[in-house]
């Protein structure tokens, strides 16, 4: 696991994020077990190229899971998948062991039972994240998680041009239809209009 302490993992991570919350704390925490059960010591240094973390939410835990691991979209390290649960798998590329980490919903009562004369939920969460054990927190299961080539990190396995609209697709993001080599936008549809 990481040479930092959760308290200053926590602190890098509320920086980034641009605020204290409960997420925050139970990212880190998320994290952090995570790191330990695959026995990733340095995930920015040595380790780096040892892990991908896989992140079910788009959440404020993500920018920390994010912050403590230093896996990244940018780097591919960091897959999301929208499955908006509260949950990570984490990935030893070197070993192909994994662990899902899933954030229990009872820890949300307990947080109210461990500091009942904090009135605000949220606060009491806070602190009861930084304090209850790990698993009072976290749901763990051994997984197997099938990567293609395609969604390893390093340089792009293929850069393809779309045939409808110009634009350079890369790591066998590309479609074939009616004859044609597609970015999705064109062969499926896109998120937007152009104008």
């Amino acid at each position: 696991m990481t040479n930092k302490t959760f308290d200053e993992l926590l602190k890098e991570s509320v920086a980034i994020h641009g605020h204290l919350c409960p997420g925050q704390v139970l990212g880190v925490r998320l994290a952090m077990y995570g790191l330990h059960l695959l026995g990733i010591e340095d995930p920015k240094g040595k380790d780096r190229k040892r892990l991908m973390v896989f992140v079910e939410i788009d959440r404020c835990a993500t920018d920390a899971i994010q912050s403590v691991t230093g896996c990244s979209l940018g780097k591919r390290s960091l897959k999301w998948m929208d499955y908006g649960v509260m949950a990570a798998t984490f990935l030893d590329l070197s070993t192909g062991e994994a662990v899902r980490i899933t954030a229990l919903e009872e820890a949300r009562d307990a947080a109210a039972r461990l500091f009942p004369d904090i009135e605000n939920k949220y606060k009491a969460q806070i602190e009861a994240y930084k304090v209850m054990q790990d698993e009072e927190l976290f749901k763990v299961q051994k997984v197997k998680v099938d990567l293609p080539e395609a969604d390893m990190p390093g340089r792009p396995g293929r850069r393809v041009q779309c045939q409808v609209c110009g634009d350079w697709v890369q790591d066998f993001r590309d479609v074939e239809k009616d004859g044609k080599i597609m970015c999705r936008a064109c062969a499926n549809g896109s998120y937007y209009k152009v104008l």
